[in-house]
C-alpha cells in the first residue's frame, strides 16, 4: 500500500496553484533542460563537478515556513522535497576576469528547497551551504544573503567510488552538524525520470537580503547523469536547516560529472498581496 500523500499548505495545494491564485500571477514555466530565459548579463561564472543529488520527500507546512518572502513551495505530483547536494566548484569568476585563484575552487555542499513566483519561475533556496574557503562564504552571505558556513569538506575519489564529508567548524552554540554521502558510480548513461526532471531542471535561486527577496538566474548546458548506487548517506545538515530529518533512503538519487554555470543579475520579487478568498499571503 501507498504511503498517504502528506498535508500540503493552503497556498500550495495545485501545483499549478499560479494560474489561478492571486491576481497577476502568470502560469509555472515548463521544466526544460535548457533554461527558458537568456542572461542579459553575466555577474559570475564557476564549473559545477562531480555532483552527487540525493532527495527525500519533506513536509509542505515546514517548507512553507522556511521560504522568503513571495515564494511558495514548488510541487511535483502534489509534493515537495529537500535536497542535500555534494558538489565541487572549480573557478568561480566574476563577470569576464579570469577564475579567482585558490578561492574559486572548494568542495560544497548545501541543503536547498524547491520554490516557485509569482511570475511562474521555478527556483531552489538553500537552507545552508558548507564551503571551506571563509572568504568566499563572507562575501556570498553579505552580497547574497545566502546561509554559507565556514566547514571542513572533502571530496574523494577511490576507484569508480566517490567520498564526500563535510563537518561545520563550531558555532556559537557549539554545534558542528555533518554529512556524508558514499557513492559508486558506474559507466554509462543514466536516463532521468519525471522526478528527477523536476529536481534539476531549475533556472534560478530564490533568496532575500536585507529583508527583500530576489530572483537570481542561471543558466548551463543540459544535464548529463551516469548510473550510480548509493552505499551510505549522512543528512544530519537536513535536520540542522530546519527540517525534520529524513529516516527513509532517499526518493531520487543522481551522479553528474558536471556543467559549466552562468549566473545573471538578481531582480527583486513582486510584493507579498493578501489573497481574500484564502485568507493567507500569496505572491
Amino acid at each position: 500500500m501507498p504511503p498517504p500523500e502528506p498535508p500540503r499548505p493552503p497556498h500550495a495545494r495545485d501545483p499549478h496553484a499560479a494560474r489561478h491564485g492571486a491576481r497577476g500571477a502568470r502560469a509555472v514555466e515548463s521544466l526544460t533542460p535548457l533554461a527558458p530565459r537568456p542572461l542579459n548579463h553575466v555577474l559570475f561564472r564557476q564549473y559545477w563537478r562531480d555532483l552527487l543529488f540525493l532527495h527525500w520527500e519533506a513536509d509542505p507546512f515546514e517548507v512553507a515556513r522556511l521560504l522568503p518572502s513571495g515564494v511558495v513551495p514548488d510541487l511535483h505530483n502534489g509534493r515537495t522535497y529537500v535536497g542535500l547536494v555534494f558538489f565541487r566548484m572549480e573557478g568561480l569568476a566574476l563577470g569576464s576576469t579570469p577564475p579567482l585563484p585558490h578561492l574559486g575552487t572548494f568542495d560544497e555542499v548545501n541543503v536547498r528547497l524547491y520554490s516557485r513566483d509569482a511570475l511562474g519561475r521555478r527556483g531552489v533556496v538553500f537552507r545552508s551551504l558548507d564551503c571551506d574557503r571563509l572568504l568566499p562564504v563572507l562575501a556570498a552571505r553579505v552580497a547574497f544573503g545566502l546561509p554559507y558556513r565556514w566547514a571542513r569538506t572533502s571530496r574523494r575519489w577511490f576507484g569508480d567510488r566517490l567520498v564526500y564529508r563535510t563537518r561545520a567548524r563550531a558555532g556559537r552554540r557549539g554545534e558542528r552538524p555533518a554529512a556524508h554521502a558514499w557513492a559508486d558510480v558506474h559507466d554509462g548513461v543514466a536516463v532521468p525520470g519525471p522526478l528527477d526532471a523536476f529536481l534539476t531542471s531549475r533556472w534560478g535561486l530564490h533568496g532575500s537580503v536585507a529583508g527583500r527577496s530576489y530572483y537570481l538566474p542561471n543558466t548551463h548546458p543540459a544535464w548529463t547523469f551516469r548510473p550510480c548506487t548509493l552505499l551510505d548517506w549522512d543528512a544530519s545538515l537536513v535536520g540542522a536547516a530546519g527540517l525534520t530529518p529524513p529516516r527513509q533512503e532517499p526518493a531520487s538519487v543522481l551522479y553528474a560529472p558536471g556543467v559549466p554555470v552562468r549566473f545573471g543579475t538578481p531582480t527583486a520579487l513582486p510584493p507579498v498581496r493578501h489573497h481574500p478568498a484564502a485568507g493567507h499571503p500569496a505572491p
